[in-house]
C-alpha cells in the first residue's frame, strides 16, 4: 500500500510542477486521461472544454455515483521553494487542486484492480472551478445525460485541520458568490468650484455607507449575507471632480431567497440615492457561484463511509459552514449529493491557507482522501445489489 501512496504523490507533485489555470488545463488533462486509460476506464476528454470523464463499470449493478476532482489553479507566482514548485511563470496550485486530482486517480486505480464493487462510477475532473465556470461548461456539455449518475459527491482539502480529519454537514456548508458593478455618472469639474458640479465621489460614499445596511436592516438576522465593496474606480485626478465613478464589489450567501433579497434591494438603494442626487446609474448584478447545499440522505452516507474509512474519531458531523464559495454546489442544485472537507495538517506550508504563495497540498493526506473514496463507492455499490 505504502508504494501505491508513494506514486500516488509523484503524480501530485508532477501535476503541481505543471499548474494551468481554468479552461487552460491542457497537459492536466491529457496526463489524467492517460492514467485513466491505463488503469483500463472508459475515457472522455474535452468535457466542458478540458473536463475529463472516467467510467468505472463492474457486476450487474444499475445505480452510478460521479465522484468529483477539480483540476485547475490559480494565477498567483509560487514562493514555496519546493523542489516540486510550478515550472509555469505565475500560476500555481495554491488550492490543492493538485492533490484532489491525484487522490481521485489513485481510488480509480484501486477500484478498477479490484473490482470489489457492482454498479458504474463517474470520475468527474472538471476544469475552471476556480471561475465557478466550470460545472455549468461541462453540464451545456451534455453532462448529465450522457453519464446519469445516480448521485455526486466531493472533497476539498482544509488546512489548519488535522490530516485525515473529515467534515461535512448536510444543508448549506459554502455560501454563493455574487459580483456587481454599479456605475454613477454626474458632472466633472474643478475641485475648487465643487458647486458647479455634481460630484459622483460624494454620491458614492453615500451608497457605500447606505448598502451596508441590506445586511443590518433587510436581511434576517438568522440568515447569512455579506455585502463588500471591493473597489472604487473614478476618471478623475487630484485637482478634478470625475464625472463617472464605478463601486464593485461581491455578495455572500447561503440561500436563494436572500440571494434574490441582495440583488432587488442593491439596485433599490443605488436607484434612490442616485435619483436623490440628480445622478445617473447602471447596475450589473452577476451570479458566479452557486451556494453549497448538501442533501441530507447523500451526507449521512458520506460520514459513514468516512467513519469506516477513518475511524469515529475522525469526523466532525457538524462544522460551521463557511462563507467561501465552491463550484461544486451547481451539481448538487441537479443531482443529490455531498461535499466535504479532509485535513490537510497544521504545520508549516500544509497549514497555510487556502490562496496562499507558500501553501502546499499535503500528501500525507492522499492516503486518507483515497480510503474514503473506495469506501464510498464500495459501501454506495454493493457487491450484494
Amino acid at each position: 500500500m505504502a508504494d501505491k501512496i508513494d506514486d500516488v504523490a509523484d503524480w501530485r507533485r508532477a501535476l503541481h510542477q505543471m499548474p494551468e489555470p481554468g479552461f487552460e488545463e491542457i497537459k492536466t488533462s491529457r496526463f489524467v486521461a492517460t492514467k485513466l486509460r491505463d488503469f483500463g476506464l472508459e475515457v472522455h476528454d474535452g468535457i466542458g472544454g478540458t473536463g475529463v470523464i472516467g467510467v468505472l463499470r463492474q457486476g450487474t449493478g444499475n445505480r452510478c455515483i460521479a465522484l468529483r476532482a477539480d483540476m485547475d489553479a490559480l494565477k498567483i507566482t509560487e514562493r514555496t521553494g519546493l523542489p516540486h514548485a510550478s515550472r509555469h511563470d505565475g500560476v500555481m496550485h495554491a488550492c490543492g487542486h493538485d492533490g484532489h486530482t491525484a487522490m481521485l486517480l489513485g481510488a480509480a486505480r484501486e477500484l478498477a484492480q479490484r473490482k470489489d464493487f457492482s454498479g458504474s462510477i463517474v470520475f468527474l475532473f472538471q476544469p475552471a472551478e476556480e471561475h465557478g465556470k466550470g460545472a455549468q461548461a461541462m453540464i451545456d456539455d451534455g453532462l448529465l445525460e450522457r453519464f446519469p449518475f445516480d448521485e455526486i459527491y466531493g472533497l476539498h482539502n482544509l488546512p489548519g485541520t488535522p490530516v485525515g480529519r473529515f467534515a461535512t454537514r448536510a444543508g448549506p456548508l459554502m455560501a454563493c458568490e455574487d459580483n456587481f458593478e454599479i456605475r454613477l455618472t454626474g458632472k466633472g469639474g474643478h475641485a475648487a468650484r465643487p458647486h458647479t458640479s455634481n460630484d459622483p465621489i460624494v454620491i458614492a460614499a453615500h451608497l457605500v455607507l447606505a448598502l451596508q445596511a441590506i445586511v443590518s436592516r433587510r436581511a434576517d438576522p438568522l440568515d447569512n449575507a455579506v455585502v463588500s465593496v471591493t473597489e472604487i474606480l473614478t476618471d478623475g485626478i487630484r485637482n478634478v471632480l470625475p464625472e463617472r465613478v464605478t463601486l464593485r464589489g461581491d455578495t455572500r450567501s447561503y440561500l436563494p431567497a436572500v440571494q434574490a433579497m441582495i440583488e432587488r434591494e442593491m439596485r433599490k438603494i443605488a436607484g434612490g440615492i442616485a435619483d436623490a442626487f440628480g445622478a445617473e446609474v447602471d447596475v450589473d448584478y452577476s451570479h458566479e457561484f452557486s451556494s453549497t447545499v448538501n442533501h441530507a440522505a447523500e451526507t449521512d452516507h458520506a460520514l459513514a463511509a468516512a467513519q469506516a474509512a477513518l475511524g469515529a474519531q475522525s469526523i466532525e458531523p457538524e462544522p460551521m459552514p463557511m462563507m467561501g464559495s465552491e463550484d461544486f454546489g451547481l451539481f448538487l442544485k441537479h443531482r443529490p449529493g455531498n461535499f466535504a472537507f479532509l485535513g490537510n495538517g497544521t504545520e508549516g506550508a500544509h497549514g497555510l491557507p487556502l490562496h496562499n504563495a507558500r501553501y502546499d497540498f499535503n500528501d500525507a493526506a492522499l492516503g486518507p482522501g483515497i480510503a474514503f473514496w473506495t469506501t464510498l463507492a464500495r459501501q454506495r455499490l454493493p457487491l450484494t445489489d
